[in-house]
């Protein structure tokens, strides 16, 4: 469901209308009064239908949009986060694990959230994938943003840049890429993922005259991974590395912090990149965009990043299930 507030019900309504006749069957979970009042004030015809589990969902996906009950009301304006949500944008996330993990869905979609409005509610992870991670019982996972022709993973993330340079360990980035390399193999099918990874500074450092990162931290641990069989590189000048003929000879870029990553992907594929989180036990996808809340409730969300999130997790999945 994601925030009730944000542009999550919209933009899935008009997800289905672009998929019912020949992609990827998927359902919601979500108050169904909800979305019918939603789509009533969207003016849309799409038609919804009230299941009761993945398996009915399947049969009804293309002669309407199935909605799996939340068992609680929910009731939002457009633009205008309420806390008394929180417990039911939770709740969504807890359903959609548990039957992940009985295999009763190939994969989970996440609509955004509004991190502060559950903080408010007594929420205590940064993110979705924290979250996600805990009720998965999983220690470390890795976000990836995948975009036509791009692979972006973020070694740090929502830290102040100030941060990075201690936040940057050559664990971290160990298992960081040991991560992407496995998944990369497991749900991206493929057999050899070239990995490359930025520098921190400018130029990779210049061999230390404009920052030692490179030369005590990343190398090594680049170095260490190549041994042990990864086809991996770096430390590159991240200046350089994200043009068309750059991009064509790596599979997945290890960026050194947040904006490193984003940057690029957002430049080259703003509306149809995907978050993908590494290092779970089931597959989940969500859109590379947040709540939208300036333009929640007006009909005009584009629902291209949602769509391309839904048929990546399909064919992540179906990875999963040949492996």
């Amino acid at each position: 469901m994601g925030e009730p507030a944000g542009v999550g019900g919209e933009i899935t309504l008009a997800a289905w209308r672009m998929l019912a006749a020949s992609g990827p069957a998927f359902m919601l979970i979500d108050d169904p009064d909800r979305i019918r009042a939603l789509a009533g004030r969207m003016g849309s015809a799409t038609p919804i239908e009230v299941v009761g589990s993945p398996a009915e969902a399947e049969c009804v996906f293309r002669r309407a949009l199935p909605v799996l009950p939340l068992g609680r009301s929910v009731s939002a304006e457009p633009g205008v986060a309420d806390p008394a949500n929180a417990e039911a944008v939770l709740g969504a996330i807890r359903m959609a694990v548990r039957l992940a993990e009985s295999g009763e869905v190939g994969g989970i979609v996440t609509n955004p959230i509004h991190k502060a409005v559950l903080l408010q509610a007594g929420f205590r992870h940064p993110g979705h994938t924290e979250f996600l991670a805990e009720l998965a019982n999983v220690e470390r996972t890795v976000m990836l943003l995948a975009g036509p022709g791009i692979r972006v993973v973020p070694v740090t993330i929502h830290i102040p840049l100030k941060d990075v340079p201690g936040a940057l360990t050559a664990e971290a980035l160990e298992e960081t890429a040991r991560i992407v390399d496995h998944d990369m193999r497991a749900m991206f099918g493929i057999a050899e993922p070239r990995i490359v990874v930025a520098g921190l500074n400018p130029h990779a450092g210049e061999n230390g005259e404009i920052g030692r990162e490179e030369l005590e931290v990343i190398a090594p641990a680049v170095a260490r991974l190549a041994a042990e069989g990864l086809a991996i590189d770096g430390p590159r000048s991240a200046d350089t590395m994200f043009h068309e003929s750059a991009r064509a000879r790596y599979d997945v870029a290890l960026c050194m912090y947040h904006d490193q990553a984003l940057i690029p992907i957002k430049t080259l594929a703003f509306d149809d990149g995907v978050n993908v989180t590494l290092g779970l036990p089931f597959v989940r996808t969500s859109p590379d965009h947040g709540t939208a809340f300036n333009i929640a409730g007006r009909g005009v969300a584009r629902p291209n990043s949602l769509v391309a999130a839904i048929r990546l997790a399909e064919e992540l999945a179906s990875n999963r299930r040949a492996t």
